[in-house]
């Protein structure tokens, strides 16, 4: 098995030791033991390090991360969180492709007066629906 002591894991990874330390708290990642004062991880928290990056992506809270990885070893998946996580992602990409277009149409708009527009007016009614 091989080791990695936290300075290791940090240099490896880009994730500071306070935020190892802290990882280990919320019980994301544990630690195999310690080398005088340091601590030791076994390789593969660099996989479990990416897996926690890639839900703090998605928009997973560490607490929710610590039960699907919980730390004796096996990874717990919520399935049905992750669909419910991608439907609102996806829902977020539709209502920025539709702001992205409005802010398009603004910029290249030929009226003196964005307000005389009708394309601009549909925009700010769409974009108000957008941030409800």
């Amino acid at each position: 098995m091989e080791e990695l002591d936290i300075r290791e894991v940090a240099d490896l990874s880009g994730v500071l030791p306070s935020t190892l330390r802290f990882y280990e708290k919320k019980g994301l990642i544990k630690p195999v033991g310690r080398n005088g004062l340091r601590r030791q991880y076994h390789k593969n928290v660099l996989n479990k390090l990416q897996l926690i990056a890639l839900g703090q992506a998605a928009g997973f809270t560490l607490d929710e991360m610590a039960v699907m990885l919980n730390t004796e070893g096996r990874t717990v998946i919520d399935r049905g969180l992750l669909h419910q996580r991608a439907r609102e992602i996806d829902g977020t990409i539709r209502r920025l492709k539709l702001l992205s277009r409005g802010l398009k149409h603004v910029a290249r708009c030929t009226e003196q007066e964005h307000t005389d527009c009708g394309e601009f007016k549909n925009v700010v009614v769409r974009g108000l629906r957008i941030v409800r």
